[in-house]
């Protein structure tokens, strides 16, 4: 059983914490977990998807698996004309849901995740066959990591409604009798909670948006992107059967789902009743819903450029050996995978000798191909290809400079209808424009400057532009290193010194690690803190 305030002192701590074992492993789950899990997926393939959603009308079935397995899962549709309905079910047990208060509310949510949980195996072949994550990320990444981010949600909606008293005596000492005052301070939830969820992280990236807006009081509207339903909708499930166990109305977590091109989540988005909007995706989107849904609060992550300045090292081949697996790891189609790695173009001083910016591509380039090993075992690393537009770009990124390290296409026989690609490394000078933009998936900018003075810059120019969940640095200088970590904190990005083992630039550990700052363009929010929380709800006052 999960404690919950064992969770809220690990947020305090910062150290190592999870609430849930992240390997598949039988010696963890038993023996006979995993044959279940799948068994429970396959039985959802081509069937009627059982969940309730208010104002549904007909029947959608829009995804396709990147792996090329026949999904034909069928979802309760929601037209625009049945928005209404939709959002009146939602809120219609809001009254019961306050006043059941923020401990009940968390312990609910507890529930939740361990109900969740028990269907981890099933979650995390939802995941893989929506996302194109190999199984394993699937499992950590969209299971069991996703479930920690969800308790540490929780956990921060905990420790900031119960920061002020449920009730307090005010007394006023006087000359001839004391004033006393009894008090009472409710949290309530601001209102309707919108989730937009996205294709490549549906669970990780909503989960705390979803818990963060339950926790605190407020319904919760949960939109999936089209491609990528499957997870979230067992997550609602799930949401509604636990509630339901509990008193209260299943509809405070319901289902949105839409046809590709219908345009729901804008339609959701500027509706009165919505007062809260959690986001994953693209800049264009993310931009017009922080200026046309003015009613709401709107926490956006979106697009940005990721970049690792190299000055030196004392491990080389550390250095090499971690930049490969975070490169290669899932294709890059991650938020947090580095795309430009700064360089002097008069090489760097390492325990090998000097390298200079080939050098280190070239080197990266054979690392990868070790790493990955035989086309049947690189699947389980790369994943699939989720974007029908990334071997586009990927190909376009060809003509941007020198290519170092080209991408391959692979075709293991257990996935020979999905689209699998090998990092691509492309050699630019400073002065180039490509590197200044997102390049979503499998391309890397080997990018040669003049100093690392230059690439220090570079990295704060970028940033301040186009913003960056993640940032790292090679250096064997303490000025060099003192002088990232002041570029950094200026523009607001999360800094990895020295990468030489088993952590990796791109990856997060909840409650420990925060995902996104809320200091650049790249997100206006942090997974998790107290600011992720504290404006899903007001405290009300009553006096007597």
């Amino acid at each position: 059983m999960i404690n919950i305030d064992e969770a809220v002192e690990a947020i305090r701590a910062r150290d190592h914490y999870s609430a849930f074992a992240e390997s598949p492993s039988p010696r963890v789950y038993g023996e006979g977990a995993a044959e279940v899990g799948r068994a429970a997926f396959d039985a959802l393939l081509g069937t009627d998807f059982a969940v309730s959603t208010p104002g549904a009308g007909d029947r959608v079935s829009p995804e396709v698996s990147p792996y090329g397995l026949t999904l034909a899962v069928a979802y309760p549709r929601v037209a625009a004309d049945a928005i209404d309905e939709l959002i009146t079910g939602a809120v219609a047990g809001t009254h019961r849901w306050r006043d059941a208060g923020p401990r009940h509310r968390a312990e609910v949510c507890v529930a939740i995740l361990e109900a969740l949980h028990a269907r981890v195996f099933e979650l995390a072949h939802a995941v893989m066959h929506t996302s194109g994550q190999a199984f394993v990320m699937a499992f950590q990444a969209g299971g069991t990591h996703a479930l920690d981010r969800a308790l540490e949600a929780i956990a921060y909606a905990l420790a900031a409604q119960e920061f002020h008293p449920a009730t307090a005596t005010w007394t006023k000492p006087g000359r001839k009798q004391d004033l006393v005052v009894e008090k009472a301070f409710t949290p309530v939830g601001r209102g309707l909670s919108l989730l937009i969820g996205c294709n490549t992280f549906p669970t990780w990236n909503s989960y705390p948006g979803l818990f963060a807006s339950l926790a605190t009081g407020n319904p919760v509207i949960v939109k999936p992107h089209p491609n990528a339903v499957l997870p979230l909708a067992i997550t609602v499930q799930v949401c509604q059967q636990v509630l339901a166990e509990n008193g209260f109305d299943p509809h405070l977590v319901t289902l949105a789902v839409e046809r590709p091109g219908d345009g729901l989540a804008k339609d959701l988005a500027v509706h009165d009743a919505v007062k809260l909007i959690d986001y994953t995706g693209g800049n264009e989107f993310g931009d017009w819903l922080v200026d046309n849904a003015r009613q709401a609060v709107v926490f956006a992550e979106q697009a940005g450029v990721n970049a690792v300045v190299i000055d030196s090292t004392d491990d080389v081949d550390g250095m090499i050996n971690n930049l490969a697996f975070s490169l290669a790891l899932y294709s890059g189609q991650m938020c947090t995978t580095s795309q430009n790695l700064f360089i002097p173009a008069d090489g760097i001083d390492t325990d090998q000798g000097r390298f200079s910016p080939s050098d280190v591509g070239l080197a990266l380039g054979r690392a990868i191909d070790e790493l990955l090993g035989p086309d049947e075992k690189a699947v389980e690393l790369l994943g699939a290809i989720v974007n029908t537009q990334i071997p586009t770009l990927t190909e376009r990124a060809r003509s941007y400079g020198e290519v170092l390290v080209e991408s391959r296409g692979l075709t293991p026989p257990a996935f020979d209808q999905a689209v699998i690609r090998t990092p691509s490394l492309i050699l630019v000078d400073e002065d180039s424009t490509a590197y200044e933009q997102e390049c979503f998936g499998p391309v890397t900018f080997v990018v040669s400057t003049s100093s690392t003075q230059t690439s220090i810059h570079q990295f704060i120019a970028t940033v301040t532009k186009r913003g960056a969940m993640t940032a790292a640095i090679h250096s064997t200088s303490d000025e060099v290193l003192a002088a990232m970590r002041e570029a950094a904190l200026d523009v607001g990005v999360a800094l990895s010194e020295n990468l030489t083992g088993g952590v990796y630039v791109n990856q997060s550990a909840a409650f420990s690690d925060f995902h996104g700052t809320g200091a650049n363009p790249a997100a206006n929010a942090a997974y998790t803190d107290l600011a992720y929380v504290a404006n899903r709800f007001h405290v009300v006052q009553s006096r007597r």
